[in-house]
């Protein structure tokens, strides 16, 4: 029988989500400079990742307390229904919106609000073989430890390095 997931186990994959975004940051500006596109706009890039790490740090980590038994048995089933991949393509579709401010206000505002809305989308998706033997092992798995908001898959950044989905947080 697999654990439902708990506001703990949000909490972990968020923080370390935070910190992966960051970790991020530090290596990339660790690069030569001969190793960006001339198109590459440092600025740009580094508001993108701050944008998105204060979202989890003062909007998502702050609210998962809150997240009710329901959307925790949903988030659940989904984590070890559907391929990593495919719900860390819908999970970073969502932080897209809100750090690019195309949200609107009070949407995405709880971690109650942005995993509901995760489970919607997938609803439609159809579910996969894949079966993980629990689901904290699922969602550790939903996105990479290196360029975890893909950024370096840019065609104006011009660093990327085999960055692939075996990069997981397991």
């Amino acid at each position: 029988m697999t654990k439902t997931l708990t506001p703990q186990d949000i909490k972990d994959f968020l923080k370390r989500f935070s910190i992966t975004i960051e970790l991020d940051q530090r290596r990339v500006d660790g690069l030569p400079p001969e190793r960006f596109s001339p198109e590459y706009c440092r600025m740009m890039w580094c508001d993108w990742r701050c944008h998105h790490r204060d979202f989890i740090d003062k909007k998502l980590l702050p609210t998962t307390d809150a997240i009710s038994p329901a959307v925790l048995n949903e988030l659940t089933g989904i984590a070890l229904a559907y391929e990593p991949a495919l719900i860390g393509d819908v999970m970073l579709e969502l932080f897209a919106e809100v750090a690019s401010g195309s949200c609107s206000d009070g949407e995405l505002e709880t971690a109650e609000q942005f995993f509901a809305r995760l489970i919607k989308q997938l609803r439609d998706a159809p579910a996969s073989n894949f079966r993980h033997v629990g689901s904290q092992a699922a969602i550790m798995q939903w996105l990479p430890i290196v360029d975890p908001l893909r950024i370096s898959r840019d065609p104006e950044c011009g660093y990327r390095q085999g960055v692939g989905r075996d990069n997981s947080c397991s």
